[in-house]
């Protein structure tokens, strides 16, 4: 079935750099990597990014000895899944039954008829327990326009690491309580260590909107700014926006080098070696900093709530990432791809997944799991600053057109770091394009 012009519009936005990836899945397909194999016994193909590549191991072990069904993972990279997605449906491969993309796409995968409306299943389900889903997490992951297309995966939020030896040598007892704090004290550290190679922090400057976008994102919620108002209209050129805007682009002077090439390996890379004072992280680089074996940091690190800023006083969790169970508009196996994402989405996975070694990269998306004993007593630390999502965290715009916005804001703010604009004309620009994109 051909798709419809509007759904063609949205494909040609969602899909595009894909098509060579769903090329190697149709291969596959066509040589038994998809359906049921031979043999009757029943397999799904499951969509998720190369982040949750640990995840994916524990979770296709474990649902395949509990259950007796396969599950195929189809590792991509991060910025790709939706894409991928939405043109193994729209063009007829239909080779994905279950995918984990990005919240933000969620509104234009519905958009483009890629995704099932799970509303009404999710209502028939009491067990699935809605009310134990992390509120702030659970309505920007699955609902668009009144209707719920999947359930929490990876409740991602950024918090800030702090290295307490490099703190200590130059002097600082605490870390930055405020953005102004972590400009200062990053061109304190940067100033005394450069020359050994380590910096005051790591910027997440590379042009993708779950890096730059983050890292921008990271502000905005310490200013006390927001994407979008009550309503759903943009508000991105907000004197709170702006005021994060040009925290961020002041940040990148004390910056490890160099930050518009910088996304989380890289950065990371950087932190476990003990090159960095200062990095917004997902919580689960606390883990890693712990148990990677690349890890330098073990016992030599903190964290804390991302700084505050202007005339805000109340640190605030940003959903810069966060990852959501959906199933495919085409699957023929819908009973067993349900099946699948409430037992992967269950508090039981979700806490099993937080304190997995080696680490899965997943983060909290339910109260219970939170809260649970296992991840308090691995992680103490991490669940009190996971403790923040529980309330008013700052979560991007998820309908429709949601996905290019947030490609429009990045574009402009890499012409912010690097030096071609000012804050104030970046967020403008994107403003007006928000409101053709957003209304």
């Amino acid at each position: 079935m051909s798709a419809t012009p509007r759904r063609s519009r949205v494909l040609r936005r969602l899909a595009a750099p894909a098509a060579l990836t769903v090329a190697a899945l149709t291969l596959a397909s066509c040589s038994g990597g998809s359906g049921d194999a031979a043999d009757g016994d029943q397999e799904l193909t499951v969509l998720l990014i190369s982040s949750h590549e640990g995840a994916s191991k524990l979770l296709a072990e474990e649902y395949e000895a509990e259950t007796g069904v396969k599950i195929n993972p189809v590792i991509v990279p991060y910025d790709e899944i939706g894409n991928t997605l939405a043109l193994d449906q729209q063009s007829g491969a239909n080779t994905i039954d279950v995918a984990a993309p990005w919240y933000v796409s969620i509104g234009d995968l519905a958009d483009a008829g890629a995704i099932q409306d799970l509303t009404d299943w999710i209502a028939d389900n009491p067990d699935i327990e809605e009310d134990d889903f992390i509120q702030s997490i659970y309505d920007p992951y699955t609902l668009v326009d009144g209707q719920r297309y999947g359930l929490p995966f990876d409740g991602d939020t950024h918090v800030l690491f702090y290295n307490t030896e490099i703190l200590e040598r130059n002097g600082f007892t605490e870390p930055p309580a405020t953005w102004d704090e972590y400009i200062e004290q990053s061109q304190v550290i940067t100033e005394n260590e450069s020359a050994d190679g380590v910096y005051g922090n790591v910027i997440f400057g590379q042009k993708s909107p779950l890096i730059l976008g983050a890292s921008f994102a990271n502000r905005l919620a310490g200013f006390g700014g927001e994407f979008v108002d009550a309503d759903g209209k943009p508000v991105i050129n907000s004197p709170e926006a702006v005021a994060a805007a040009q925290s961020l682009a002041d940040s990148i002077a004390s910056a490890y080098p160099t930050p518009a090439e910088t996304a989380f390996g890289e950065g990371n890379s950087a932190w476990f070696a003990g090159k960095a004072a200062f990095i917004e992280n997902w919580t689960d680089l606390g883990v890693a900093s712990q148990i990677n074996p690349d890890s330098t940091v073990a016992d030599k690190w903190g964290v804390t709530l991302l700084p505050v800023g202007g005339d805000n006083t109340e640190p605030r969790a940003s959903l810069v990432a966060g990852f959501t169970w959906v199933i495919a508009a085409n699957t023929e196996k819908t009973e067993l791809a349900q099946d699948f994402i409430k037992w992967a989405a269950s508090s039981e996975i979700n806490e099993e997944l937080l304190v997995a070694d080696p680490q899965t990269g997943i983060d909290p998306n339910r109260v219970s799991s939170l809260e649970s004993d296992a991840y308090g007593e691995a992680y103490p630390a991490l669940q009190e600053v996971n403790r923040a999502t529980l309330d008013g965290a700052l979560a991007w715009p998820t309908g429709k057109n949601a996905t290019q916005a947030a490609e429009v804001l990045t574009d402009e703010l890499a012409k912010l770091i690097a030096g071609e604009i000012t804050a104030q004309e970046a967020l403008d620009a994107t403003q007006a394009e928000w409101e053709e994109l957003l209304g």
